[in-house]
């Protein structure tokens, strides 16, 4: 062990450890989840450290000596070096001074040693006055979490942009499957199953649109408000330099806050982007139920589409397989469901010029976009691609649906279309047996009323203007 002393004493710290005594107080503080923070929240603080020092450099302020150091500090962790010595819990200080001291520390460390200094004593470079030179806690933390999520946002468009043209190409393969449609989970009129999954694809279009608009505000950073938005200790200067400086270093287009006090109290960005998630998981995890109730069975349940088997499905009942990457995608809706309420809570937690809850912030909306990119890469490649559909399953279900007389109301009417369902549901008789046996239509005026691929598209059956004939 060696000993370090900050502002508070005198503090044991293992010799190995690149980290000093705040992150080792908090260490001590803050034995929760066991769990530190993600990869991409530390790489993206630690970017900011890197962006500063060059800034600082150019401002006059940081020796090129002592930025140049930091620099390659901060490149070796960005690398994927040292990730180990990352080690305050996600639930720790307020604000998320501890994550930020950690990084700090972690980097002054790494600059000295290069520069023939040892470990813990923080000279000639000091993690408060070099590495978080003209940064606080208060600035650094909200701009990290803005570029972990755009970071991750890249990977979640391409995933889901996949996954949205995967449903297309079911759609078309599907567009000649001719089954019943279901409305209360009771038989409704025929639909193709192409249109069935032809409306998910446009939903997750939709979703696409949303996302990618609600984070455009995370574009906007507040590095450089220092403690409290006024930049008390920031030259005039850094501002737009480190907008500039970031976003050559994180390849996104960054720009400076229009007002430095409200990029600091409030965390709208981070609520409307989690809100887009959550109504994405909302459709993602309906449209994973469809296809559970779709493929149920195989012999006792609609059975109307096959789900790839990917692995066995009971630990008791051999042969049994179940929908588990459909279940998979279920659950991960529902975490960021829950995640969604955890940040807005947070949110609504802050006080004047500072919101303390960042922390539990970062982390839900970071695990929200970290699980469903994964969630739906492994959807789309292991259930999605392989979904084959039962054709004649899905015919027999809709030539026995009673719903098909609906396409008879323009014709005989609502009231005997009724009585003539009522008797199909009763006896079990089909629909056109009825109706002819009623003498309300002859056989080829049928043919034209119920023909299925007609019953799917707009128009009144059996009229020429319509279309429908």
């Amino acid at each position: 062990m060696r000993i370090e002393r900050d502002s508070m004493g005198a503090v044991e710290i293992p010799d190995d450890a690149l980290y000093g005594a705040q992150t080792a107080r908090a260490v001590e503080n803050f034995r929760v989840s066991g769990r530190a923070s993600y990869p991409e929240f530390i790489h993206a603080t630690i970017s900011i450290k890197k962006a500063a020092a060059q800034v600082n450099a150019k401002l006059g302020l940081l020796s090129s000596q002592k930025a140049a150091a930091i620099v390659a500090a901060a490149d070796r962790i960005l690398s994927g070096e040292y990730t180990e010595h990352f080690v305050v819990d996600v639930f720790q200080a307020g604000a998320g001074t501890s994550h930020n001291m950690n990084c700090n520390e972690v980097i002054a460390n790494l600059a000295n040693e290069s520069l023939g200094g040892r470990c813990g004593s923080y000279n000639p470079i000091h993690p408060n006055d070099d590495v978080n030179m003209a940064q606080s806690t208060n600035d650094v933390i909200p701009t990290a979490m803005r570029i972990a999520a755009l970071n991750l946002l890249k990977s979640l468009y391409t995933i889901i942009g996949e996954f949205k043209e995967l449903l297309w190409q079911k759609a078309v393969e599907f567009d000649d499957v001719i089954k019943s449609g279901r409305t209360h989970l009771q038989d409704a009129v025929p639909i193709r199953l192409g249109q069935e999954f032809s409306g998910y694809a446009v939903c997750i279009q939709k979703h696409i649109e949303h996302l990618k608009s609600s984070a455009v505000e995370l574009r906007y950073l507040g590095i450089g408000g220092s403690a409290a938005g006024t930049g008390l200790n920031v030259h005039p200067d850094y501002r737009r330099m480190m907008a500039d400086t970031l976003s050559e270093l994180v390849d996104e287009d960054l720009k400076m806050a229009d007002n430095y006090f409200e990029a600091m109290q409030s965390m709208r960005p981070f609520v409307i982007l989690s809100g887009s998630l959550r109504n994405l998981s909302v459709d993602l995890g309906r449209i994973a139920n469809d296809f559970r109730l779709l493929s149920s069975g195989p012999k006792t349940g609609l059975s109307e589409i096959n789900l790839p088997p990917v692995q066995p499905g009971s630990s008791i009942m051999p042969g049994k397989v179940n929908p588990v990457l459909a279940e998979m995608l279920n659950m991960v809706c529902y975490r960021v469901i829950g995640n969604d309420l955890t940040i807005s809570s947070a949110a609504a937690a802050g006080q004047l010029e500072l919101n303390v809850m960042m922390p539990i912030i970062a982390d839900s909306l970071i695990e929200s976009l970290r699980i469903l990119t994964g969630g739906i890469r492994s959807f789309s490649n292991r259930c999605l691609k392989g979904i084959t559909a039962n054709k004649d399953r899905c015919s027999e279900y809709a030539e026995k649906s009673f719903a098909m007389v609906t396409a008879l109301n323009t014709v005989i009417g609502y009231l005997k279309a009724a009585e003539v369902a009522k008797e199909s549901a009763d006896t079990g008789k089909p629909i056109k047996e009825i109706v002819l046996e009623r003498g309300y239509l002859k056989p080829e005026e049928l043919d034209i009323y119920l023909a299925p691929e007609k019953l799917t598209e707009p128009g009144i059956p059996g009229r020429k203007d319509t279309g429908s004939e």
